[in-house]
């Protein structure tokens, strides 16, 4: 599993659609995750340090795990089925390890609050994770076969159009604006 810490949360504003941006914490490789505007406004609140005046779904959750005492360790985005992910919210409930199914947004929501890790599976990262830039432990070792030139080019062609998405984006800080 690969460590993971909320980037952002961004909205485009063409076609009003949110995402969550992960980052690994100790490499550069990026997930991005659709979210709906409610749990995509519960992170970002969050994010921000701004509260409600009234607890939101995902302050009851954390005050109602912590009332019964137990303690959100982690999340983990666990797999990722014909384009949708899964998550499951992982528990010390009296010393019992309990494993919950969840989105991962309401996940993610949640982990924001209770200040506790993210996890991605590496599989899922495999599958739908980008790397944006290549650092000195990602090239190549000395007896691979060089890439060819065109390869490189279309590889880094399609880094420049990742670049260019997250960049068209913009950074939801206005929670009431659409």
């Amino acid at each position: 599993m690969v460590e993971m810490t909320v980037e952002s949360v961004r909205i485009n504003l063409a076609t009003q659609q949110r995402v969550v941006i992960l980052k690994a914490t100790k490499q550069e490789r990026y997930l991005f995750i659709w979210i709906a505007h409610a749990e995509a406004y519960a992170i970002a609140v969050e994010l921000q340090g701004t509260t409600s005046p009234r607890p939101l779904t995902h302050d009851l959750l954390k005050n109602v795990i912590g009332e019964l005492g137990a303690k959100l360790v982690s999340i983990v985005i666990s797999d990722l089925i014909d384009e949708i992910f899964y998550a499951r919210l992982i528990l010390d409930v009296d010393g019992r390890h309990v494993e919950i199914d969840s989105r991962p947004s309401d996940a993610i929501a949640l982990a924001v609050r209770a200040k506790t890790p993210i996890f991605v599976e590496e599989s899922v990262l495999e599958r739908a994770g980008v790397t944006l830039e290549q650092g000195e432990e990602q090239q190549q070792s000395p007896r691979a076969k060089p890439e060819p030139k065109r390869e490189r080019d279309q590889e880094q062609d399609n880094l420049d159009a990742y670049r260019d998405f997250i960049n068209s984006l913009d950074v939801l800080d206005e929670f009431g604006k659409d």
